[in-house]
């Protein structure tokens, strides 16, 4: 086999270890014109043996070597040229087959429309199937039997600002907004309070305080905080989403709730009141029909510490005024000393306005509601504590509302004692379901 070197005029032949450099007549000799070599046709592996045919049509076998280490210089030895190293099967391959590819290869460029941009979310996270990078790390998402991952709980620790996206405001008030968010990776949905702290001192120190009795608080009876964030300026507050919306709300499209539902709220608000009371040691002091959030499982749970007191003790006693006028305790909207019961008689108005459709305490002009705080501190504290129409609703009924509201807070019931009235297990045999009672009624908040 020959082959022409980058230098004219010289040629190589390929043997082991062998490196020639000849003329044309020393070529004649080495390789007379009436031999030739005779290549093995359709061998699937090297041979072992080639045949040389000669002049007068005898043969003679020549061993070669298999896949054996060949060392070939190009050239004429001044050093300018390559050395290449290859098997015996690759020399022949590529002196053989230059110029040639495989029929299967195929070629193809990256289309335009493919950009990195396709697989970044909104916050920066890298996802790729079910592969999601961001700074915090990596996460698998599996989408082999269940589509989206498990929900997020308040003790996973896992949310970020980043990774959560606006729906809408669901909520307004003085110090902040309460918007409807949802988790980019689990489509789960919270409620996110932002609070601008530009705000009095006051206030700093109720948001301070809700945020201690939120991160402390783990009850079904009570509203979830997952986590908290100070960003720009304004404290974050990521809640647990409860998407039938207060009870206020509720009120607006059914104006009353029957007594059997009743019993059913008043079990499960008892129950938080419980927990807050007496393992907590914590006063709410804003209990009212916006503060008691409901959603489509049936549950209704407790929310807003911004105004509550952390005591020392379950026998604590209070004396700051912070909280809603209108559901204030005899003994608190005068700015004396009060205690966890103060909580039951809020209960109790808030008990009495779901039964009956409006407020216990009638303003003086219809319609406008309570204008002038002076007339309704006179009211509550002068006036006879308010009861439920005897020939409208059932004696437990009545009484449980008269537990509630007594003027003496040492003539109040406890959370405790009020679990075992019989007006909240009156209705147990009906097995009331307030999961369809919510949902048929309608969710304010549903955003599908």
């Amino acid at each position: 086999m020959e082959r022409k070197s980058c230098c004219s005029g010289r040629r190589f032949t390929a043997a082991t270890n062998v490196t020639t450099t000849t003329t044309p007549k020393e070529e004649a000799a080495v390789f007379p014109k009436k031999e030739e070599y005779v290549a093995p046709v359709a061998a699937k592996e090297s041979p072992s043996s080639a045949s040389v045919v000669k002049a007068e049509g005898q043969t003679e076998t020549v061993p070669v070597k298999k896949e054996e280490p060949v060392s070939v210089k190009v050239g004429c030895g001044s050093g300018r040229c390559d050395s290449l190293r290859l098997c015996g099967k690759s020399f022949r391959d590529s002196t053989m087959n230059r110029g040639s590819l495989s029929p299967n290869l195929k070629l193809s460029l990256p289309s335009d429309e493919v950009s990195f941009a396709k697989f970044l979310t909104q916050s920066g996270t890298f996802m790729d199937g079910d592969l999601l990078v961001n700074r915090d790390g990596v996460r698998i998402v599996s989408h082999s039997e269940v589509e989206v991952p498990p929900p997020i709980q308040a003790s996973d620790n896992q949310l970020n600002l980043a990774d959560i996206d606006t729906i809408k405001v669901i909520g307004k008030g003085s110090g902040g907004i309460v918007q409807l968010v949802q988790h980019k990776w689990t489509g789960q949905f919270f409620a996110l309070k932002v609070i601008q702290m530009n705000i009095e001192e006051c206030a700093r120190r109720q948001i301070a305080q809700e945020l201690k009795i939120n991160q402390s608080s783990q009850c079904p009876y009570v509203v979830v905080c997952y986590q908290s964030f100070y960003d720009n300026g304004a404290i974050s507050i990521i809640l647990e989403y409860m998407d039938g919306g207060s009870l206020a709300d509720f009120l607006k499209k059914v104006r009353t709730i029957p007594e059997p539902y009743l019993a059913a709220i008043s079990k499960q608000v008892l129950r938080g009141l419980l927990y807050l009371h007496h393992e907590k040691h914590i006063i709410h002091r804003d209990l009212k029909p916006s503060n008691l959030l409901i959603n489509h499982r049936g549950e209704v749970k407790i929310t807003d510490f911004g105004v509550s007191a952390i005591m020392e003790s379950t026998s604590g006693q209070a004396n700051t005024f912070l909280g809603t006028y209108n559901y204030m305790s005899p003994e608190r909207i005068i700015g004396g000393q009060y205690g966890y019961k103060s909580d039951i008689w809020s209960l109790g108005l808030v008990l009495l306005e779901c039964a009956t459709g409006q407020f216990p305490y009638l303003p003086p002009e219809q319609g406008e509601g309570w204008t002038n705080f002076f007339e309704l501190m006179d009211t509550i504290v002068e006036q006879p504590p308010p009861c439920a129409p005897s020939d409208q609703f059932s004696s437990e009924f009545c009484s449980f509302i008269s537990a509630c509201v007594q003027k003496e807070p040492k003539d109040r019931c406890s959370a405790h004692e009020l679990m075992m009235h019989p007006f909240i297990s009156m209705y147990e045999d009906l097995d009331i379901d307030l999961q369809s009672y919510f949902k048929d009624a309608g969710s304010p908040l549903a955003t599908f």
